[in-house]
């Protein structure tokens, strides 16, 4: 869940509050400190003009992200992904379960994602991202997990229809056992409507009719086209209830990474000066992803970097990607999102960010393409686009049905149920119309084997990155970069047009040149109708690539 707007950032508020922020937390957090300047709570920050990004100090490297970019990430919403109990289908709150209704239940639960941990294992995913599984609010049928019922103390209540807290458990250790990792979302802006904790803390929350005089009102008031109550983690025993929840949801289920929702909705300061040191002292090695829908630019979540966010998902490049994959657009735009975000958080942490073709919050990128173009096209742009994001820098994360071309325009219909021919080949063969992009199985192999690739390759993974060719604007819509890493070369270029192209790929312009002299092979990985090899010569490769190809082409 996200609100669609751009905020401009409240600064760290700290000297009426920051006393109350550094709090105690269940016995794990002895004291924290900040040593930023302070402002009043009324203090917005109003930027002037940003510098060049490269003038932008990069954050702080994490403590240890660094068996992080070779992970891939899957998204799962649980009652959208299979049905392994139908016991609990009337579970929770009344007249919720209609699976022909895209806004109530369907049926998707914990032991139906545990049934198909041999499915992603197959397809080579090494992270399982699930939607909150908290228990709902009942004043809404809350399907997704974001809206709630949070009492105090903290219960851990997990919602019915997706079944227990022991359920919950052996999720998280059937998936360890399988060597897959488990990213738990998490809210702490925000309870629904109806929960709990409402009633029992009316004074926690911001009042919806004072809220704007406090600060930006993308902080201190409520979102949602139905106002969720709106947590004020400034008050100090606020700060305190929602980092010992988080805390303990971290322990109690031994989980790999948390995926925070909402975050520029978040009091600034409460995340260094509560939050990270509770979730920290649960787990030192917990890795987490900010949810920042904010297409702007990179500097922002730069901020949240600063505050010890580990990866932000890469919202400045997403608009990229659908321009240039599903809207005919140059290349420009996409070349110029990842020179921005590698010169304003330098390539280590710009290899953190997460980054996606589609999620539950925007569209299925094959349903962005002009009504009419035909499948086949709308199957290759689907495909380019996963390419580009298994070999920029960044943490790839696919959307449940992703792998199978599923489509959807905006929510709800983005969160279709993962289709019951998607779990075998021989189901997933041929098209599906109206329900996915091309060939099922075709497209699965296609991902499939952008994992194993990804995988396979270090350089993919933390390897340096140089742009090596962008006719965007020159009428041949190419691009073409380097990635490069113990001693491993790689190059990739990507023609998302309709027309066949012959270009020269500067090898000399990469700081690893003198390792790649004239005569070296470079033979392509992907084989999906790129030329299988080509050598250097004069400092260059030279290729013709037909329209809508992709090489991924290995030194040797």
């Amino acid at each position: 869940m996200c609100s669609h707007v751009t905020r401009v950032r409240v600064t760290h508020v700290r000297a009426l509050h920051l006393l109350a922020l550094c709090v105690t937390v269940s016995t794990v957090i002895a004291s924290c400190a900040d040593p930023r300047p302070a402002l009043s709570p009324g203090n917005a920050r109003v930027p002037s003009p940003p510098p060049p990004a490269a003038a932008q100090p990069p954050a702080p490297l994490p403590r240890d992200a660094s068996t992080w970019p070779a992970q891939v990430i899957y998204l799962v919403m649980p009652d959208r992904f299979q049905n392994g109990d139908a016991s609990n289908d009337d579970l929770g709150t009344p007249h919720c379960f209609d699976p022909a209704d895209p806004r109530k239940w369907h049926g998707g639960d914990l032991a139906g994602l545990r049934q198909r941990i041999p499915y992603l294992k197959d397809l080579g995913v090494t992270a399982v991202w699930i939607t909150p599984p908290n228990r709902a609010s009942s004043d809404r049928c809350g399907y997704h997990g974001y809206w709630a019922d949070l009492a105090d103390p903290d219960d851990g209540a997990v919602e019915p229809r997706l079944g227990t807290a022991a359920e919950l458990a052996r999720l998280a250790d059937d998936l360890h056992a399988a060597g897959i990792r488990l990213v738990l979302d998490m809210v702490v802006n925000h309870a629904g409507v109806a929960a709990r904790v409402v009633a029992e803390h009316p004074d926690w929350f911001h009042d919806p009719t004072t809220c704007a005089q406090l600060g930006d009102a993308k902080i201190y008031c409520p979102i949602g086209g139905k106002p969720l109550p709106d947590f004020a983690q400034e008050n100090a025993a606020v700060a305190r209830y929602l980092t010992a929840m988080s805390a303990g949801w971290t322990a109690r289920y031994g989980i790999d990474a948390i995926r925070m929702d909402t975050v520029k909705h978040v009091f600034p300061p409460y995340w260094a000066s509560s939050w990270f040191p509770g979730v920290h002292a649960a787990n030192p090695g917990l890795f987490v992803i900010g949810e920042d829908f904010d297409t702007t630019g990179p500097t922002w979540l730069n901020e949240f970097l600063k505050d010890g966010f580990d990866s932000l998902f890469d919202y400045p490049r997403y608009p990229a990607l659908v321009s240039t994959f599903a809207k005919g657009g140059s290349v420009d735009a996409l070349g110029d999102a990842v020179a921005a975000a590698v010169a304003t958080y330098g390539i280590e942490r710009a290899r953190l960010m997460t980054s996606f073709i589609d999620n539950h919050d925007n569209p299925r990128l094959g349903s962005l393409l002009a009504p009419g173009t035909p499948d086949a096209v709308v199957a290759a742009e689907v495909a380019l686009a996963m390419g580009a994001v298994f070999t920029l820098p960044g943490i790839p994360s696919l959307t449940w049905g992703d792998e199978v071309g599923m489509l959807g325009a905006s929510d709800p219909d983005n969160r279709r149920d993962m289709p019951a021919w998607a779990w075998s080949a021989e189901t997933r063969k041929g098209a599906h119309a109206g329900m996915a992009a091309g060939d099922g199985e075709a497209s699965f192999a296609h991902v499939k084997q952008l994992i194993a690739l990804r995988r396979a390759h270090v350089a993919l993974q933390r390897g340096s990155y140089a742009e090596l060719l962008r006719q965007g604007s020159t009428g041949t819509n190419v691009l073409g970069f380097y990635r490069g890493a113990d001693g491993e070369r790689v190059v990739v270029v990507i023609n998302p047009g309709g027309d066949a192209v012959t270009v020269m790929l500067p090898i000399a312009k990469t700081a690893d040149a003198a390792s790649m002299p004239e005569g070296t092979l470079f033979v392509d990985a992907l084989g999906e109708g790129a030329p299988k090899a080509t050598t250097v010569k004069a400092g260059a490769l030279a290729l013709s690539l037909p329209a809508r190809t992709m090489g991924i082409y290995v030194a040797k």
